[in-house]
């Protein structure tokens, strides 16, 4: 059960004995370089120290190997990529729907609720659905699109033209940079 453990937490990383390579270039506990020398001496150092030798570089001529608590370097790792996972921002994308035929009052509702998704960090997909008749006149559709991302233009960017897709008309939207 150990065994399985260990190797889950391994990030790819030879240690100690897995490595088999004639010579390596050794970097010491501290940083500093100890040289190039056989990985049977790398091992007896780290064995001395009491800490583990460990692969960085294999694929550098000669291999890169560093003398290390390797299970303290495996909790940094996870702590640091849980850390990073915590500061990511996860990018939705809201999706706000008309009709040709609406009216401005609802129009400028619907301009209001985008500038709230679009200040929270989230894309916004406009689309307009055309029913029966009203697919004889998607430019209308295209201009009510044009004329929404043109009230949104001081806080976003269009994304994508509006373009028709099937019975809707869509365009993104997509937050400004405010740094």
């Amino acid at each position: 059960m150990f065994l399985e453990v260990l190797t889950i937490a391994k990030l790819d990383h030879q240690l100690n004995e897995e490595i088999q390579d004639k010579e390596i270039r050794l970097i010491g506990a501290d940083g500093t370089q100890l040289g190039i020398m056989s990985a049977a001496e790398a091992n007896a150092m780290a064995e001395e120290q009491g800490l583990d030798l460990v692969k960085i570089s294999p694929n550098a001529v000669p291999p890169v190997c560093k003398i290390m608590d390797y299970s303290k370097f495996c909790f940094d790792q996870k702590k640091r990529e849980k850390e990073a996972k915590k500061n990511q921002k996860v990018v939705e994308v809201k999706e706000i729907r008309m009709s040709p035929s609406i009216d401005t009052n609802d129009f400028n509702t619907k301009v209001k609720a985008a500038m709230k998704f679009l200040a929270d960090g989230n894309r916004v997909k406009v689309s307009v659905r055309f029913r029966g008749r009203e697919m004889a006149h998607t430019n209308l559709g295209e201009k009510l699109l044009m004329d929404f991302a043109e009230a949104c233009a001081e806080i976003a960017t269009m994304e994508k033209n509006p373009k028709l897709e099937g019975r809707f008309m869509a365009m993104f939207l997509t937050p400004k940079n405010t740094k």
